[in-house]
């Protein structure tokens, strides 16, 4: 096992406890807020963990599903806070 495999494999690792942790969050979060802000750090870390599989495989499918991620990771976003300061997300 050379250098590079054994950083993806600790990296892929510090990202599952992360997703754990922002579960947690997910669950307990007092506030809409908290769940919100949970839920984009889930995102972003299951687009990340895309990107690191995609250098592990060495394919470029990875790396375009990953943009696909992002640009409905985006809209979701946007999309959630204005119902959180609005009630409504089309007026």
């Amino acid at each position: 096992m050379n250098l590079l495999d054994a950083a993806i494999t600790l990296t892929l690792v510090m990202y599952g406890v992360a997703m754990i942790m922002a579960t947690v969050r997910l669950f307990r979060g007092p506030r809409a807020q908290d769940r919100v802000v949970a839920l984009d750090f889930i995102f972003l870390v299951a687009l990340l963990t895309m990107l690191v599989l995609a250098i592990r495989y060495q394919s470029s499918t990875y790396f375009e599903a990953a943009l696909l991620m992002a640009m409905f990771g985006f809209v979701s976003t946007a999309a959630l806070a204005k119902f959180l300061l609005r009630g409504e997300v089309i007026e």
